[in-house]
């Protein structure tokens, strides 16, 4: 029989639609309640959709509610700055820890793993007492300096660095190379993909994130996408869902774009432990 019409494909493919359509669920109930009227959200039939299209209403209100463009640029500049210093950092520290010989290489990779049980949460309050102290607060400072070092970007390099042979490292060498140049000219070139889906989670993770934003920011001109969210709803929204759902759309689309952009080279990442053949 013919693999494309087997059973077990047409099961695969069927628990694969069902589980996409239970996780698109909520974006799609966004975009609906996002052109819907005040009135069409709260009837009694859940419609996905809008008896009255306000969606041009909704997105209006979202962009002059609240000042979106400087949000989204606060959260373009805070996400590429953690994302360049975290590369920056990590692929120096994996390198040295899959490839060079040292005593303490045992040692850093425990304080590496141990680094991934520590959350943000367990030291929130000692960063905030120094950031106050220096007077840091309501300063790109104070939301990139926290995230500047990945122990996940560490160990995710790590693991990608030990598929690469050896022979190519100690070809480098005897070509004059120094271990900066290695990094820099074979090190990198090869690891564009675990960077490429090392830079989505990063991205994601500190574009969502409400919690440090929301401790270390009072002034609105700092805020980042989830904390002007945080504004749009209290301050200006009030119980106005449709734009409130038009704001969120707005500032989830660049998400949703890029992994559809980069979406191959993060399943390479994930998936590739060494160079391609």
């Amino acid at each position: 029989m013919n693999d494309t019409l087997s059973p077990g494909r047409i099961l695969r493919l069927s628990v694969l639609t069902i589980g996409a359509i239970v996780f698109l669920a909520p974006y799609i109930f966004m975009i609906s309640t996002a052109g819907k009227a005040q009135s069409d959200i709260f009837s009694s039939s859940l419609s996905l959709i809008p008896q009255t299209w306000f969606y041009v209403e909704n997105f209006s209100k979202a962009l002059s509610r609240v000042s979106m463009g400087s949000l989204l640029l606060n959260g373009v500049v805070v996400c590429g700055l953690i994302l360049i210093v975290q590369v920056v950092v990590a692929i120096p520290c994996a390198y040295a820890m899959a490839k060079l010989s040292f005593r303490a290489a045992r040692l850093m990779m425990a304080l590496v793993m141990l680094g991934l049980l520590v959350p943000i949460h367990a030291t929130a309050l000692p960063l905030y007492v120094a950031f106050d102290k220096m007077s840091a607060l309501n300063s790109y400072f104070a939301l990139v300096a926290p995230f500047s070092i990945s122990v996940f970007a560490i160990f995710l390099f790590l693991q990608f660095f030990r598929g690469i042979p050896d022979d190519l490292i100690h070809a480098a060498r005897l070509d004059g190379m120094s271990e900066t140049g290695i990094v820099m000219r074979v090190i990198v070139p090869n690891a564009w993909p675990a960077i490429t889906a090392f830079s989505i989670f990063s991205v994601v993770a500190h574009w969502n994130d409400l919690f440090w934003p929301l401790i270390v920011v009072t002034n609105q001109a700092y805020a980042t996408p989830p904390l002007g969210l945080l504004y749009f709803r209290a301050a200006e929204a009030g119980d106005d869902y449709g734009a409130l759902m038009a704001a969120t759309l707005i500032i989830t689309l660049p998400l949703v774009l890029a992994f559809l952009f980069a979406q191959k080279r993060f399943v390479e990442g994930i998936t590739m432990t060494g160079l391609k053949g």
